[in-house]
């Protein structure tokens, strides 16, 4: 009951209030992003959602568009600032993420959205993930967060999919709030993950064809 009913209620209730109780510092954080970012302070990205639909995470942006001789972007690494690994550091830039669950896009706590180029290789049972609404945060992220491999990341998802309930739901909360205010994540860890598919060629579990092929599906998903 709490899963099918409750929990929408609840994520739309307390996501007016925050944005309400927030207001001001969101618009402080706005007028500085912009200024650091030299013009749109948002960023926003197509993510897969519950039934794996793609909508557009909203988050406050971290990275230049600085590209390269190529006119290529140039490496996340290089292209992160100093304010935005502030940002990262103190999860300051989901907080427009308020936006998506107000609208129904995600759930408070929920597994993080991932990369469509993500979800494209992802075993069947690993997209179980997207039979509910992404997170602001979930179990993953008090587990360990980007320090977890992959498929211990996706099996916490698996996890918190099965035991949902408002007390699990507060805990993650909680504890969340508790890893936020303590954080000790390093700079390289919060500012660089790689791509599930990267990770499963650089461990040799998948080949270069299916590679490519993979990529080739997450491209069409999006209609690029």
């Amino acid at each position: 009951m709490y899963a099918k009913c409750f929990k929408r209620v609840i994520d739309f209730t307390l996501a007016l209030g925050a944005l309400l109780v927030l207001l001001l510092p969101l618009l402080i954080l706005t007028v500085i992003g912009a200024v650091k970012m030299k013009g749109n302070p948002f960023f926003t990205q197509p993510r897969p959602g519950k039934g794996e639909r793609v909508f557009r995470l909203i988050k406050f942006r971290t990275m230049t568009n600085e590209k390269g001789s190529d006119g290529k972007l140039l490496p996340d690494e290089q292209r992160i600032t100093g304010y935005g690994r502030f940002l990262r550091a103190t999860s300051l830039d989901e907080l427009p993420e308020l936006l998506n669950i107000l609208i129904g896009d995600m759930a408070i706590i929920g597994p993080r959205p991932q990369l469509v180029r993500d979800m494209v290789f992802m075993t069947p049972e690993q997209r179980r993930r997207h039979e509910v609404r992404p997170g602001l945060s979930g179990l993953a992220q008090i587990s360990g967060r980007n320090a977890l491999k992959w498929e211990n990341k996706l099996a916490l998802d698996l996890e918190y999919i099965k035991n949902i309930s408002f007390k699990e739901d507060l805990r993650i909360v909680l504890t969340t709030l508790k890893v936020v205010l303590g954080r000790t994540e390093t700079t390289e860890e919060i500012a660089v993950t790689s791509d599930f598919g990267d990770y499963l060629l650089e461990k040799g579990l998948v080949d270069p064809q299916t590679y490519e092929e993979k990529q080739k599906e997450a491209k069409e998903l999006l209609g690029v």
